[in-house]
């Protein structure tokens, strides 16, 4: 490891906030952003199952919308623990991995909320990948630990 590293690699483990539960403005920037998230929930075999998503905030809460009967939605509807990590696209090594529980399910502004979603992230007015006979639904998350790790510029690439 050469010592550009290595300095970046300390700067990087001390700026990293841990063990907090607060969605702080630089995290909620990262939520706000056209940046996916990974959300994990755990299967009944208490497996992890992993879904690359859209994601939202509102105030304290994370959002994520889906459709009623897929896998997230019947895991967190047996178990509401759920991870997640959103990574900056525009720097890999600008990150949030966020361990929580989903405290409401509702259908209500489900549809508006995707449609929110699909202007975020696609650029259009209305969700286009709805089928007819699904239901969306709205997760909303309580965060019980956030770690933030804060953009860093490595130099060079070895």
């Amino acid at each position: 490891m050469n010592v550009n590293r290595l300095i970046n690699w300390i700067i990087w483990s001390v700026n990293v906030s841990k063990n907090t539960n607060q969605i702080t403005e630089p995290v909620s920037k990262l939520f706000e952003g056209k940046n996916f998230a990974f959300v994990s929930t755990l299967m009944e075999d208490d497996s992890p199952q992993v879904t690359a998503t859209w994601i939202d905030i509102e105030g304290a809460h994370i959002i994520v919308n889906t459709a009623e009967g897929r896998a997230k939605h019947r895991n967190i509807s047996r178990d509401p623990r759920i991870a997640i990590c959103v990574i900056d696209q525009d720097n890999p090594y600008h990150m949030v991995t966020v361990r929580g529980k989903v405290v409401e399910q509702t259908n209500n502004g489900a549809d508006a909320q995707i449609d929110k979603l699909a202007k975020k992230y696609l650029g259009v007015d209305k969700y286009p990948l709805r089928s007819p006979t699904e239901k969306r639904i709205i997760l909303r998350i309580k965060p019980e630990r956030v770690s933030y790790q804060p953009p860093i510029q490595f130099e060079g690439k070895n």
